[in-house]
């Protein structure tokens, strides 16, 4: 289910640094949410894109939004 971002003065931009900062909040979410999940790296990873369905970067350029949110991972430790 999408969830809906925000940056902090209430917009959404369509640029890559958006798109980070909304795929680690849904990140934390999601292990806040469902702690012990037992996912794979590549099943959550399509979980945290589809929660990121809406985001404008994600809309206009998937492929680029695949790019950040692996490049996210490594720095989160997944």
């Amino acid at each position: 289910m999408p969830l809906p971002f925000l940056d902090k003065d209430g917009q959404l931009f369509n640029n890559a640094d958006s798109f980070a900062m909304a795929f680690d909040e849904a990140w934390k979410r999601h292990d806040q949410q469902q702690p012990g999940h037992g996912l794979v790296a590549s099943e959550k990873l399509e979980r945290i894109l589809e929660a990121c369905a809406n985001h404008p970067f994600m809309q206009s350029d998937p492929a680029m939004a695949r790019q950040v949110a692996a490049f996210r991972m490594r720095l989160l430790g997944f």
